[in-house]
């Protein structure tokens, strides 16, 4: 049974939709003005592998991940994010482009960046700027059940209209007040108060017209009525990252529960910060990173995706470049369990059984039933790999079928491509010349083919009864 970490109850819980068999996602997606980071990258992994599991189950999974392109506040590092500049306006301006230019060419680099981590489309992708409608609708609700208020073209929610703020990220009305960093804006009642809409100065560039001015929409409404359009009232997941948590989530809790009277969202799952060598990213640091960055070092976007999946998505993951060296041997070494499988004759011995299969695949299950705990998971594959390898160095493997297909399922719920590279021809015959050398003793022609094998970029690696593994030599490393 499926459980997981719900950050609302703070506790482990088995997963049961809203309906029977079906399973709602909303994902909050990037806000279209720039690179998405490796942080970010992270982010999106998770609900994928959250959703390639329920698929597996059986579920029927429909995921929407929204695009912000506009609303989206410089100043949101202030607790209620109402103050500043848009962001895509800004980078429009800097690069003397339209917002629509900007924000179009970045959620293509978006899209593309998801498909090279080998994360599945979601089912639709709303752009906030093309539902202005819905979130008027949703603020006039608000307006109408005196759960916001308008003053000088600007509507707020008033956040002490409902009681239970804070029941997601702990910063309730009682620790606003006590320490909270919030900006004073002289339209709001209460400083904790977040924007509904805003009106736009003179010269901003992306405004619309609504019944209180010609402004714009806060970000945290955003997201409420998106969801609310493609997915119902209530749904069964929300996922997002752990900086999401406040004030992005709990006002879309807050505007969306007080609108419709019903539970905004059952299970709200959250990935945690990514650090690179230790500390958060930043540019001025030079331990920013984007999947350019790692591409650039020689390594691949399923390398990265192979060391992304060997931290819980709940704990902090340090990024390092050692950890993407073992992160690409990890996946050198499932490549080459692959193509093993696929060259493998059929034997009459068959020590690989149904129950042996079984409990690979019950204990992978076991792994991510338990709130998505990848690593573990991933020890299974890398223990069935090992054992599987070693029936097939003493021919004892029988039909490759069964292996190959455990561990196609295995890739497929963790969203690892699995790739067999072609070996040249002369490598191979370098290395049937060194099999040979082996088989007579002569290790001083052995190690001279090695290095010749070396040379060319190969490296071959020994295995049981004078069998051997041939592999590209390591394309990453700092350089």
């Amino acid at each position: 049974m499926l459980k997981l970490y719900n950050t609302l109850s703070k506790t482990k819980e088995e997963f049961a939709p809203i309906n029977p068999g079906k399973a709602s996602m909303y994902t909050c997606g990037p806000t279209v003005y720039d690179f998405i980071h490796i942080g970010n990258i992270r982010t999106f992994v998770t609900p994928d592998v959250l959703r390639r599991y329920l698929e597996y189950l059986g579920y029927e999974v429909r995921q929407i991940k929204n695009v912000t392109d506009v609303g989206h506040l410089t100043n949101d590092d202030l607790d209620q994010g109402d103050t500043g500049e848009d962001k895509i306006e800004k980078k429009a301006k800097k690069e003397h482009k339209t917002p629509e230019e900007i924000a179009r060419f970045y959620e293509g680099i978006f899209k593309e960046t998801e498909k090279e981590m080998n994360i599945l489309p979601a089912n639709y992708f709303p752009r906030a700027s093309a539902h202005i409608q819905e979130m008027i609708k949703l603020i006039q609700g608000l307006l109408e059940k005196g759960y916001a208020y308008e003053k000088n073209g600007n509507v707020f929610f008033d956040v002490t209209k409902f009681p239970e703020y804070g029941k997601l990220s702990g910063n309730t009305l009682e620790n606003l007040k006590v320490g909270a960093r919030l900006e004073e804006h002289p339209d709001k009642k209460n400083p904790w108060d977040f924007a509904l809409w805003l009106k736009a100065p003179a010269n901003h560039i992306m405004k619309w017209d609504s019944p209180w001015s010609v402004g714009y929409p806060g970000w945290h409404i955003e997201c409420s009525a998106m969801s609310m359009q493609y997915l119902g009232d209530t749904i069964d997941i929300h996922t997002g990252g752990e900086d999401n948590i406040f004030p992005h989530h709990e006002a879309e809790i807050a505007q969306s529960e007080c609108y419709s009277g019903a539970k905004f969202v059952n299970y709200w799952i959250h990935t945690r910060h990514l650090l690179a060598d230790g500390e958060k990213m930043s540019k001025s640091k030079g331990n920013f990173y984007t999947l350019s960055d790692i591409k650039e070092k020689g390594y691949s976007p399923m390398d990265l995706r192979m060391a992304i999946l060997s931290a819980h998505y709940r704990s902090q993951m340090n990024f390092t470049w050692t950890a993407m060296d073992q992160a690409e041997a990890n996946l050198t070494a499932l490549n080459n369990f692959y193509a093993r499988l696929l060259d493998h004759k059929i034997t009459g011995s068959d020590k690989l059984s149904n129950m042996t299969t079984g409990k690979y695949r019950k204990d992978f299950e076991k792994a991510i039933d338990d709130d998505l705990n990848t690593p573990k998971a991933l020890s299974v594959v890398f223990e069935f790999a090992s054992d599987a390898n070693k029936l097939m160095d003493e021919n004892l493997l029988g039909n490759p079928g069964k292996a190959k297909k455990l561990l196609e399922i295995f890739a497929r719920i963790l969203g690892l491509k699995l790739e067999v590279i072609e070996i040249p021809k002369e490598i191979k015959a370098l290395a049937e010349e060194r099999k040979v050398a082996r088989e007579n003793k002569d290790f001083r022609k052995s190690d001279e083919l090695r290095d010749a094998i070396d040379k060319l970029g190969y490296i071959i690696e020994d295995t049981r009864n004078n069998n051997y593994i041939i592999k590209p030599a390591r394309r990453g490393g700092k350089k």
